[in-house]
């Protein structure tokens, strides 16, 4: 009988015992209007995954949709504010 051996390093807790950077923190924080407008729009649709959409349900999941779309571009346009020679 052959032993089936790991090619790979182990994989152990120590390893994933690392905190997130500065960075990766202040990235979160930029981005976190968007993710709550996500989830915000997510919540909505979930509502109507059991039964038919009211027409308030539509408006909620509408106006949660626009909610995304507006992060997002908040976002995109704070990131191409940051490249030098990009905007103007």
């Amino acid at each position: 009988m052959k032993t089936i051996a790991a090619l790979q390093t182990l994989v152990t807790a120590e390893s994933l015992d690392i905190e997130p950077s500065a960075a990766e923190l202040d990235a979160i924080e930029q981005e976190m209007p968007l993710i709550l407008a996500e989830v915000e729009l997510l919540d909505a649709q979930i509502m109507t995954i059991d039964r038919p959409a009211s027409e308030l349900d539509e408006r909620r999941i509408r106006r949660a949709g626009r909610k995304v779309l507006a992060a997002r571009r908040v976002l995109a346009n704070q990131a191409t504010a940051q490249v030098p020679g990009v905007g103007a």
